[in-house]
């Protein structure tokens, strides 16, 4: 796709406030300096030359000033200055005004294309977890929704060999976090992905490791529901596994028992905690004492839950109910192996909760 700009338009991003981004305020956001002797990084460092030269598009608007970047060309790590919040302000500023003509591009190309517009005239929005780094590890599905995006915000942990992978004609917006320095505030990052949608594009949300497990994929999730947008997650069931002030850990649990018995290895005393998820695997035949022994050692009967019969192929089926009935519902719905439980407070974040099967597997579907 590409992405000519012809014209400039006057938009604004609500959640940035910008109001506090005046022109007459900015300043250069900073001036690098490689440090040779930092070896390379496979990742996206906050400041690093790869990062502008990835990014550089964002910086086109010849009114403003663009970064200085006195680096070898080979560095791909630079000693700056300590962080401060003008940094990060005088980077937005910056970046604005294109992010303002991208916006219009793809409304208008959304407008003028001779394919189908959905119904919403919404974009579709992508949740990808990129794993380690390797993108040999990526899944198939991941690496076509790379391919095919219009715009991709990525995180710093995606590696710089996955961020190559990205379409020729997409554009690529960091939105990476470190400690001490935030490139973007995470309803900064609410706004951008729900201003691109609106406007049309395919948003692909990139982020490292698995994107809902400590890493606030389920927060991004829950906003969209929250617009009446579905997110799709890959490669998810759609359930976060841990969720900022839901769930602090989460346990892998097996459900076969040492000796072929009905007790499931003995865990239930100490797996019994209402801030934790978890995930059981081969727990079909002991589910119903597993949560017999899980409620007796303190864990509410009505702590959601879902059983998960072959997952994401196209024979899924999803059974939800609280904990005290799940068994139950898994014995009325006939679910075989192999099916995954997930038992915990973050099972009520799903989108599917608390359909029934039927309305569930049907939207899984879609």
């Amino acid at each position: 796709m590409a992405l000519p700009y012809t014209h400039h338009y006057d938009l604004s991003f609500s959640a940035l406030n910008l109001k506090k981004f005046g022109s007459s305020h900015l300043q250069p956001i900073c001036c690098l300096r490689c440090n040779s002797s930092v070896s390379s990084s496979p990742f996206t460092e906050k400041h690093s030359l790869q990062r502008y030269q990835r990014d550089q598009w964002v910086y086109n608007n010849d009114n403003q000033q663009r970064p200085s970047l006195s680096c070898d060309d080979e560095a791909a790590s630079c000693s700056v200055p300590a962080d401060s919040d003008s940094i990060r302000l005088n980077d937005i500023t910056l970046q604005l005004p294109e992010l303002r003509k991208l916006l219009q591009v793809l409304k208008h190309k959304r407008e003028s294309c001779g394919g189908e517009v959905p119904k919403s005239g919404l974009g579709d929005v992508f949740l990808v977890g990129t794993g380690p780094g390797d993108p040999d590890l990526l899944t198939l599905k991941a690496v076509k929704v790379i391919q095919k995006a219009d715009i991709l915000l990525y995180d710093r942990l995606v590696s710089n060999a996955v961020l190559d992978l990205v379409g020729p004609d997409a554009r690529l917006l960091y939105v990476g976090k470190t400690a001490g320095y935030h490139s973007r505030t995470q309803e900064e990052i609410h706004e951008l992905l729900l201003s691109f949608a609106e406007a049309g594009a395919t948003v692909v949300r990139l982020k490292g490791g698995d994107p809902l497990v400590f890493g606030r994929g389920g927060e991004e999730m829950d906003f969209f529901q929250q617009q009446g947008i579905q997110v799709k997650v890959i490669p998810e069931l759609g359930i976060p596994l841990t969720h900022r002030g839901i769930a602090n850990s989460v346990r892998f649990l097996t459900g076969h028992s040492r000796k072929g018995g009905t007790d499931p290895l003995f865990v239930a005393e100490n797996a019994a905690d209402p801030d934790s998820t978890l995930v059981v695997y081969m727990g079909l035949s002991t589910l119903p004492s597993l949560a017999q022994k899980l409620i007796h050692h303190g864990l509410p009967p009505d702590t959601p839950a879902t059983a998960v019969e072959r997952g994401t192929t196209p024979q899924q089926r999803m059974v939800f109910a609280e904990l005290k009935d799940l068994a139950d519902k898994i014995k009325t719905a006939e679910l075989v192996s192999p099916t995954l439980i997930i038992i915990g407070k973050v099972v009520a974040l799903s989108p599917f909760w608390p359909q029934s099967l039927t309305e569930a597997s049907r939207l899984v579907e879609v």
